[in-house]
């Protein structure tokens, strides 16, 4: 049994958090940074000279050596230099320790080095990363020792951010100032902050770190480019919230105590539906604190499967057959004193304010339907998206029966006069007793879902960050509430003028209201027909970041600028490109280098048992049965693997754009499954202990 701890006494301990602030910082000190956090209030250097002097001689204390300002450029991963503590040796030999407040402040890593769009050439190296105060700085203990990580935003010698925390906090900000328009319109005078919230389910793979080395598709791919299905998979749902498996449920508690450590309150953890897959969930937080604090989840994961001789797959779709991987991003509106602006109450037909704004992001998914979809866009994804486990890439909104029925009396009388109840759950056993029942069910088939009192938005993928459909959430919800203000401010008889905008908003938005299943066939038909867009892959999303009236929304809000938006563009069009280009290349290698060659030795190992056979006076038929079907698939392997060579190297030639990445999506990408279709039927055919890799099998069920 491991060392018993308590999670109250460890939770935090290494986060400068405001209980160490307020202990560690004079009162004026204190009360300063505490409105920079606050109000934004500009933090002046004499200030932040005392705040880095605390805050170094507590990361002292922990066993801190290096500091590092902790960034999220646009890689999709999260990026740190190391400086240590000590200044310039003394005369006597000895060093000091110091850090000041302009280094706390800002930091100047290399910008051309990461992901620009063409904002930055290869000689503009400027760029800095600035101090975001509202995410507690944190010390991370690991194989490096300790080091004081600083939460940082990362902008270029111009201004333009080049990551994702710095529109994050823009679009933070914006939504604090349209949602306190709309509530002081409804008489709120007591709130001083709206914040959006955040609650980001992380699930995840393991598998065992020798077997995974052994695949170079796990190793440079992050999924199985190969591989036919085991005889079981997860039909029997018997996996999902199943016993957790000792080496499993170890690692589990390791991952917990060091996310409490830093402060990240993960709270639920439990098997996933697929083989092999898990799921962490913590409790909401500020929308930048959420992200930050999900990086440092990702990061966990992975640094201590590798303590517990395993490997975290965080791929979309690292198997295919089987549930893929989500994020979901739960979203919600809270005021600093506490109240939720998407609590519905008992009797949601008579809150008008919650009414006014759902309504309102009814109208802001509708609208930039496209946008929210392309938030959640990666090469993974494509895989995952519309599968058993996940949304289909059709936007739509789940609000369930109460609020759905609401929303339907708006639109046929423009009065709604009742809400339904949730009644009873009668179970038809004496010894449980009855409870209520939630006013609606939950869909999983839905992509944007209304679960209480948030949102659930369950299209993210498990690899990506959720800055960027919280950016697009509180943007497009906060132009949603804008142009509501804009009416209503102007209107001589409030109450009839926000009784006739509900009204209006949820009999133009209504069709973006979906409660059925989100898998079938009719919903893609009826979905079309409804005039909602359906962007089957990351391609052909990118483009709804540069239209006009994205770029107008961003622009008026100044959320990104269209340069940035257009640097984005061009670099999600290059990391699909970049990743198919990689898929493409491991699996010519694999197939070449190892498929084919076990194959062909196989083949002569039956065509030796054919003539074996033979000559002993047997008929061989059953033999001779499989080496022709191995040698027919070992053709086809050989033609598919030729075709790739070819529409990989025409793509390597094509300059990077749209048209490249539209390319590797509909020419390489058909190719690469044409070259796994026979291989995977060779894998059901050839002898295991001739088998070049690890199988399904091998990955999902030996863990």
């Amino acid at each position: 049994m491991g060392e018993a701890f308590n999670v109250a006494d460890i939770f935090g301990e290494d986060v400068f958090n405001d209980a160490v602030m307020q202990e560690r910082l004079p009162k004026k000190v204190y009360k300063d940074l505490k409105k920079t956090i606050e109000e934004g209030k500009e933090l002046d250097l004499v200030t932040a000279d005392v705040i880095a002097h605390e805050m170094k001689e507590w990361a002292i204390e922990k066993g801190a050596t290096h500091y590092t300002h902790w960034f999220q450029p646009l890689t999709g991963f999260t990026a740190e230099k190391h400086d240590s503590f000590i200044s310039a040796p003394l005369p006597s030999g000895k060093v000091l320790m110091s850090f000041s407040g302009k280094e706390l402040i800002k930091g100047e890593p290399d910008a051309s080095s990461f992901p620009s769009g063409g904002l930055r050439a290869t000689f503009e190296a400027r760029g800095y990363t600035a101090w975001d105060c509202t995410s507690p700085a944190f010390v991370r203990h690991d194989a490096a020792g300790a080091t004081l990580c600083i939460p940082t935003a990362f902008c270029s010698y111009t201004g333009e951010a080049l990551d994702q925390k710095t529109p994050l906090l823009r679009s933070m900000e914006v939504i604090n100032e349209q949602a306190l328009r709309l509530i002081r319109l409804f008489g709120n005078t007591t709130s001083k902050k709206v914040t959006p919230c955040v609650g980001a389910e992380q699930e995840y793979f393991l598998v065992d770190a020798k077997k995974f080395k052994e695949r170079k598709d796990l190793i440079y791919a992050g999924r199985t480019l190969f591989g036919a299905m085991p005889p079981k998979g997860q039909e029997l749902d018997d996996h999902y919230f199943g016993t957790i498996r000792q080496r499993i449920a170890g690692f589990m508690k390791d991952v917990n105590e060091e996310l409490w450590k830093v402060g990240v309150s993960a709270k639920t953890q439990h098997n996933e539906a697929a083989p092999a897959q898990h799921e962490l969930a913590p409790i909401y937080a500020a929308a930048n604190v959420a992200v930050d604090h999900n990086h440092i989840v990702m990061q966990t994961l992975k640094r201590v499967a590798g303590k517990h001789g395993l490997k975290c797959i965080l791929h979309e779709k690292p198997f295919a057959g089987v549930n893929g991987s989500g994020k979901h991003d739960n979203w919600s509106l809270t005021t600093d004193d506490g109240k939720n602006l998407l609590d519905p109450g008992k009797t949601p037909h008579e809150n008008i304010q919650f009414l006014l704004v759902l309504t309102c992001i009814l109208k802001a998914v509708d609208e930039h339907a496209d946008l929210l979809r392309e938030s959640a866009a990666n090469p993974g994804n494509d895989h995952r998206l519309g599968a058993a486990e996940a949304p289909p890439a059709i936007i739509s909104v789940f609000l369930g029966e109460q609020l759905e029925d609401v929303i339907q009396q708006l639109v046929d009388t423009g009065e709604a006069t009742h809400s339904l109840k949730g009644g009873k759950m009668k179970t038809g056993v004496r010894a449980i007793p009855d409870f209520a029942k939630d006013t609606a069910d939950r869909n999983r088939t839905s992509p944007f879902a209304f679960t209480g009192n948030k949102f659930e938005f369950r299209m993210v993928g498990s690899r990506d960050s959720v800055a960027g459909p919280n950016v697009v959430l509180n943007t497009i919800v906060a132009e949603a509430f804008a142009d509501a203000c804009e009416v209503l401010e102007k209107a001589e008889d409030f109450e009839m003028a926000v009784h006739d905008l509900i009204k209006k908003y949820a009999s133009k938005y209504q069709r973006i209201i979906f409660n059925g299943d989100g898998y079938s066939e009719d919903w893609v038909a009826e979905a079309k027909r409804r005039g909602l867009p359906n962007l089957g892959s990351m391609v052909e999303a990118i483009p709804a970041l540069t239209t006009e009236k994205t770029v107008e929304m961003f622009e008026r809000f100044h959320v990104f600028t269209r340069a940035e938006l257009e640097s984005r563009a061009e670099i999600k069009f290059e990391n699909y490109s970049k990743a198919i280009n990689i898929e493409a290349r491991t699996m010519i290698d694999m197939a070449g280098k190892q498929f084919i060659p076990a194959v062909i030795g196989y083949t002569k190992t039956l065509a030796d048992t054919v003539l074996a056979v033979r000559e002993a006076g047997v008929k061989a038929t059953v033999q001779a049965e499989l080496l022709e079907e191995t040698s027919g698939l070992l053709i086809e392997a050989k033609r598919a693997l030729q075709n790739l060579e070819q529409v990989t190297e025409t793509a390597a030639g094509m300059e990077d754009g749209e048209e490249r990445a539209r390319y590797y999506h509909f020419e390489v990408c058909t190719a690469m499954e044409a070259l796994r279709a026979p291989i995977d039927k060779l894998e059901m055919i050839v002898d295991k202990e001739a088998w070049p890799m690890p199988s399904y099998g091998d990955l999902i069920f030996e863990v």
